[in-house]
């Protein structure tokens, strides 16, 4: 039954202090960083990922980056979300270069960075393949009813939605759909809305997967489940260490980072959520040849 029908509702949410705070504290740090970096001509810049992990949001995606920036093989940039491929994709590609570390002839140099935007955003993929063609792809899936709730509460908790769960989610589908298509006509078009109020769209996994097979190979894809990360983590870093060619990395320890901690509203229909998932998550194990009917 959901979305419900649209019809005239509220304004469209947008960004919360926190939220300002968090974006503007997040580009001086990063310019602090660039700074130096930056010669003329940007010459002599830093090497391009080997891997990127590009979502989905809400699922896990910064302890799996923390994990993989331990590891003694990786050199991480300082920023673990670089949002080149879909934020700052007009700023070139000497300024995505400048956030990665240098190497050295004769130095085999494992790099990566962690957009979970990347995997929602409908243009990423085309601009990834054309300058990473051969990038070691990391999907982390959750339930989409429980990403769908964690990201409400995220957004909330950052001033970004006012909105009850049921008023967010009833004109979505009216929205994404206008700003995809601005997004997919306009390469410099930034959408907060679609960024940051996309509950129910983020989960429909099996739309935004299909995108990414028609430029990328299976094989250079790894979809993970979250339930199975946060269960049972050092065997899924091991799938992932295997993935990325990664030595073996014994008595590892595994803290949660940014654990999301909120109370549910009674009112949420988590019930017709599930419903309203179901068909979805069908055709996601379609696509991929996975199972997914734990969710549901």
């Amino acid at each position: 039954m959901l979305p419900e029908e649209a019809g005239p509702g509220p304004d469209l949410p947008t960004p919360g202090l926190k939220g300002r705070m968090r974006t503007a504290g997040r580009e001086f740090l990063r310019s602090l960083y660039l700074l130096p970096r930056l010669p003329a001509g940007h010459m002599g810049l830093g090497v391009l990922p080997s891997f990127i992990v590009v979502g989905a949001q809400k699922s896990g995606t910064t302890s799996l980056f923390r994990y993989l920036a331990r590891d003694p093989g990786v050199k991480p940039p300082r920023l673990k979300e670089v949002h080149f491929f879909d934020l700052h994709w007009q700023k070139g590609l000497p300024w995505y270069r400048a956030h990665f570390p240098f190497s050295f002839p004769g130095r085999r140099l494992i790099t990566g960075e962690a957009s979970p935007y990347y995997l929602f955003h409908p243009r990423v993929p085309e601009r990834m393949a054309r300058v990473l063609p051969g990038v070691k792809i990391i999907v982390l899936l959750r339930n989409p009813v429980d990403r769908a709730l964690s990201h409400y509460h995220w957004e909330v908790a950052y001033g970004n939605e006012s909105r009850s769960f049921r008023e967010a989610i009833r004109r979505e589908e009216e929205v994404m759909s206008v700003e995809t298509e601005r997004l997919e006509g306009d390469g410099a078009y930034r959408s907060f809305v679609h960024q940051h109020t996309s509950y129910l769209s983020r989960g429909r996994y099996a739309e935004q997967l299909s995108r990414w097979l028609t430029r990328f190979p299976r094989e250079q894809i790894l979809v993970l489940k979250a339930e199975e990360f946060f269960l049972q983590t050092g065997e899924v870093m091991a799938r992932v260490r295997s993935f990325l060619h990664l030595a073996e990395s014994p008595n590892q320890e595994f803290p949660i980072h940014r654990k999301g901690r909120y109370e549910e509203d009674a009112d949420v229909p988590r019930t017709e959520l599930t419903e309203y998932f179901r068909p979805l998550n069908r055709d996601l194990a379609d696509l991929l040849g996975m199972d997914f009917g734990e969710w549901g």
